[in-house]
């Protein structure tokens, strides 16, 4: 008897086209029952203030500074950066088998707000407009170090992502070399513009406008959505509908549409499940100090580990570990699942009830 192959009921493999790696979907598996491991949910009962908070307006951090009474958003050196400035030149290679480079950085952290319960969807617009603009200033100032070779600026969110404090922060990685997704992704996009002239990403997301099944949000400048190869369970990108290559050259419009859709994206996410939803965030962009990059197309990606519900999270392991990323539910139910999502946080919603 010949079947249909079906997308959303029979297991199949899906190409990321940014990086080339393919992802195993096994949508019949959503049935099966869970006995695994079940999280702790942390309460989500924080105060606006905390006196033993390194990252709250006038406290001490652990390098004896202290913090200044903030307003908005504050920036400052990581007290125990991954990457050093002052690391030395050095290399070794023993037989082509024993291979490492020296690797200098600048490593900073951002406090999005001076409260210490406030995370990004429970901020205004202009508040998160605020951050977006301290990202792109750091942006500039840190490129101007002709050494750095590439900006990474991103979020953990939450205990379960291995955030070390809940005051809500950000950090930007900057470094002497470039890492290795943003090797992948450079030369999947110049592959793809040297035939076409034209972004991967700009083409891709034409296609996402026209078929309508993983978009979750758009405004004038940016559009969010589930990408077809998504990994993890509910794995979103913002993709900027202009073609740019980095933060550097957003407009105030820009700005205010990005802070927007992370607004309306965290939100969504936290009303998933009615949790503070967590997530490893982060941009990618061009490399700096290294030639233009015309090829390149600024996204953003957001990777939450829950599954079924705030305890129940992913696990990459065996399989994804040894072979290829898999996934039971598909992009499409995901994408489904965030787009009925209030835009109105559920804290907001039960407070006027």
């Amino acid at each position: 008897m010949n079947q249909t192959f079906e997308l959303d009921s029979n297991p199949h493999t899906r190409l990321n086209v940014l990086t080339g790696e393919w992802v195993l979907v096994s949508p019949h598996r959503t049935k099966r029952p869970w006995q695994g491991k079940v999280e702790d949910v942390t309460p989500d009962n924080r105060p606006e203030y905390d006196a033993k908070c390194y990252l709250c307006p006038g406290n001490g951090r652990a390098d004896g500074d202290s913090n200044p009474n903030y307003t908005e958003s504050f920036v400052f050196n990581n007290d125990f950066a991954a990457l050093l400035e002052d690391t030395p030149a050095g290399k070794m290679n023993e037989d082509d088998l024993l291979v490492a480079n020296n690797q200098r950085g600048l490593c900073r952290v951002i406090s999005f707000s001076p409260k210490h319960n406030l995370t990004l969807p429970e901020m205004s617009v202009e508040a998160i407009t605020a951050v977006v603009n301290v990202w792109q200033d750091e942006f500039n100032n840190l490129a101007e170090n002709n050494w750095i070779k590439y900006i990474q600026i991103f979020e953990n969110k939450g205990e379960i992502m291995g955030c070390s404090n809940p005051h809500p922060h950000g950090q930007i990685w900057s470094q002497s070399d470039i890492p290795l997704e943003i090797v992948k992704e450079t030369e999947r996009q110049k592959t793809y513009y040297a035939i076409h002239r034209r972004s991967l990403l700009g083409d891709y997301l034409k296609l996402e406008q026209k078929k309508n099944e993983r978009i979750i949000f758009e405004n004038d400048h940016f559009a969010v959505l589930v990408p077809f190869w998504a990994v993890w369970p509910y794995e979103t990108m913002i993709i900027s509908k202009r073609h740019v290559n980095s933060i550097k050259l957003f407009t105030e419009a820009e700005k205010k549409s990005l802070a927007e859709a992370i607004k309306i994206l965290t939100t969504k996410y936290d009303n998933l499940f009615e949790t503070s939803f967590p997530y490893s965030a982060g941009m990618h962009q061009a490399p700096v100090n290294n030639g233009y990059y015309p090829e390149w197309h600024w996204h953003m990606h957001f990777y939450p580990p829950l599954l079924r519900s705030a305890s129940v999270k992913k696990f990459m392991v065996g399989y994804e570990m040894l072979a290829n990323p898999q996934r039971d539910i598909t992009p499409e139910f995901a994408a489904n699942r965030l787009k009925e999502m209030s835009t109105i946080h559920y804290k907001t919603s039960k407070a006027e009830d």
